[in-house]
């Protein structure tokens, strides 16, 4: 009866291994999970025949459980923001890319093949960002009108942790003549007007219901949410100001030495391709980094869509962010928010 037991349970063992799949646990953001699972976790699973593990949370939470366990990765693969990736990068967390394993790699907008350095991550979608405005009541031709008095009491501007605090401190600053990356005499210029700043908001859903209530008539917000305000039965206007838009990137990378590298190159591989990146773009969840994608007029009015538009955007660099943004929040804090 033993021997029996013993040849059961080595033959459930090698059934149960013939049929398990293999797993990679990716972590991601948490918007539009059930639109990417149809456009993308799904449909490469049935290619792989594997299982998606997906983790989102907010980047603070996603950063700090890579680098909690960096000698034994639970992340095998990540997306983030360029900046976040080069902030992981810098402490070693990251592996280099074998570029070669991305069948899609050179239909890559430039931008999007090495944006922190020693291909270290590679980007998969841009975003624009500029200032959508009430074109029935004020009209932005400068980020400087940001702080005129036509929109005294009625103006919103993002706060400086979010991710369109720095780039509107940027284009602001080369609108008003401003020298340099430490953004001084620019914070000083908001903490002058902040009287007449109706907030300093942290997500976009809040600057929409303030503009849907028309609290507020102007503001810079990423193209990502415009679609919070085209549908609208109130005027918006996406501005496009003299000193042109900023942006940014968003990338995927690699935790070093995970040990399921194969399956994340072949995900990534997936993810960038023409289909995944045309059928994402259409689905309005993500912009594509890919140049061969085409799309509706209709479609791409919700995107960061074309190389015109893309190799315009005037973007900080990732290691001016990093560098830079300790100080800028301090400034912030003792100039704007007193």
């Amino acid at each position: 009866m033993k021997f029996l037991l013993s040849v059961s349970a080595i033959t459930l063992l090698a059934t149960t291994s013939v049929f398990a799949k293999d797993k990679l646990t990716i972590s991601v953001y948490s918007f539009a999970q059930d639109a990417y699972k149809k456009a993308l976790y799904e449909p490469f699973e049935e290619i792989c025949n594997c299982e998606l593990v997906i983790e989102t949370g907010n980047s603070v939470e996603r950063m700090a459980k890579i680098e909690a366990n960096a000698a034994n990765p639970v992340i095998d693969m990540a997306v983030m923001s360029s900046h976040d990736a080069l902030a992981l990068a810098r402490k070693g967390l990251l592996q280099s890319l074998d570029t070669s394993k991305l069948a899609s790699y050179n239909d890559l907008y430039d931008a999007a093949k090495n944006p922190i350095g020693d291909n270290m991550a590679v980007g998969y979608t841009f975003y624009a960002s500029s200032i959508v405005y009430r074109s029935d009541l004020v009209d932005i031709k400068s980020w400087a009108d940001l702080l005129k008095p036509e929109v005294a009491g009625r103006v919103a501007l993002p706060n400086i942790t979010g991710t369109q605090g720095p780039l509107t401190l940027h284009m602001l600053s080369q609108a008003l003549g401003h020298e340099g990356i430490e953004f001084t005499d620019t914070i000083n210029a908001i903490g002058d007007k902040s009287d007449d700043i109706v907030t300093f908001y942290v997500r976009s859903s809040q600057l929409a219901q303030l503009m849907q209530q028309e609290e507020v008539i102007a503001a810079p917000v990423g193209r990502f949410a415009w679609s919070r305000f085209s549908g609208s039965d109130l005027p918006f206007k996406w501005a496009e100001p003299a000193e042109g838009q900023t942006g940014g990137m968003n990338v995927m990378l690699m935790t070093k030495d995970n040990g399921n590298e194969a399956l994340a190159y072949q995900l990534m591989d997936y993810w960038l391709s023409t289909e995944v990146q045309t059928r994402i773009a259409n689905a309005k969840i993500d912009s594509p980094a890919n140049k061969n994608v085409e799309v509706s007029a209709e479609t791409a009015d919700s995107l960061t869509y074309g190389a015109d538009l893309i190799n315009s955007l005037n973007m900080i660099s990732p290691a001016d962010i990093i560098d830079n943004r300790d100080n800028w929040v301090d400034q912030w804090n003792n100039k704007v928010i007193q």
